[in-house]
């Protein structure tokens, strides 16, 4: 399945070679220290060295940018809420269109603290998904005892969704070409058509699929990847560099 990911990142690199057990650890490691870290300075340290790795990786700066904006939105609507209506001690008023807003220095903090320990445990995943393949990651996750049923959910929603983006696109263009789009009433109408196509090609594709499974022998169960023993070398460096975040956790807070 590596032809459905948008973006392939580089084979050379450590990351992408390591065993997606050792990595699916460390990342859960890192992210308890993450959320679990009162102070600010910690999690931003992580965000910018996961960003600085996924650059690091041949990932283009736009494509970055764009996985990072809803988050970033997220925490900013968070900072913005903690500041004006949480806290006690005054730091600013503003007067916008006859509403009073006053900003508060410890609402400021607690919302710079929890938009930061937001971006730090995003971009740890981020990192996670875009340096390991999807097949991969859903190994390790059946691997760490995940149930079955969530796991070959989602491997078959991964594998069909691309399907769908690709109906999806036809139908488009075909009423793109008979001017479905030309007004704002026409538009909507189309666009409810286009919804109940891929609803129906949904329920049919699931079918068909259901059927050749069956044929085919599936009991229910997916057969995952077949994991080799770790390594010592990897498993080293992924302990090394999860003590090494640790004492830093230690040193900033």
């Amino acid at each position: 399945m590596h032809h459905f990911t948008p973006h392939n990142p580089s084979a050379t690199h450590l990351l992408t070679r390591l065993d997606a057990r050792v990595k699916l650890l460390c990342v859960l490691a890192l992210l308890l220290m993450v959320i679990s870290c009162h102070g600010m300075v910690f999690p931003l340290v992580v965000a910018f060295l996961c960003c600085l790795l996924c650059l690091r990786l041949g990932l283009p700066a736009k494509l970055l940018l764009l996985r990072f904006s809803e988050p970033l939105f997220i925490a900013s609507g968070v900072l913005l809420l903690k500041l004006f209506f949480s806290g006690h001690l005054p730091l600013f008023t503003l007067d916008i269109f006859g509403l009073h807003l006053t900003g508060y220095r410890d609402g400021l903090l607690d919302g710079a603290a929890i938009a930061s320990r937001i971006m730090g445990g995003v971009s740890l995943v981020a990192l996670f998904g875009f340096a390991t393949p999807f097949t991969e990651v859903m190994a390790a996750l059946s691997w760490l005892k995940v149930p079955q049923a969530l796991v070959d959910v989602s491997l078959f929603a991964w594998r069909y969704l691309f399907l769908l983006i690709e109906e999806a696109q036809v139908v488009y263009q075909a009423q793109r070409n008979r001017l479905g789009y030309a007004g704002y009433r026409r538009g909507l109408s189309s666009f409810g058509t286009l919804a109940g196509v891929l609803v129906i090609k949904a329920f049919d594709n699931s079918q068909n699929v259901t059927t050749a499974m069956v044929q085919r022998g599936y009991d229910g169960r997916m057969p995952m990847l077949s994991h080799q023993p770790f390594r010592g070398a990897e498993v080293a460096l992924s302990i090394l560099v999860v003590a090494a975040m640790g004492v830093l956790r230690m040193l900033v807070v």
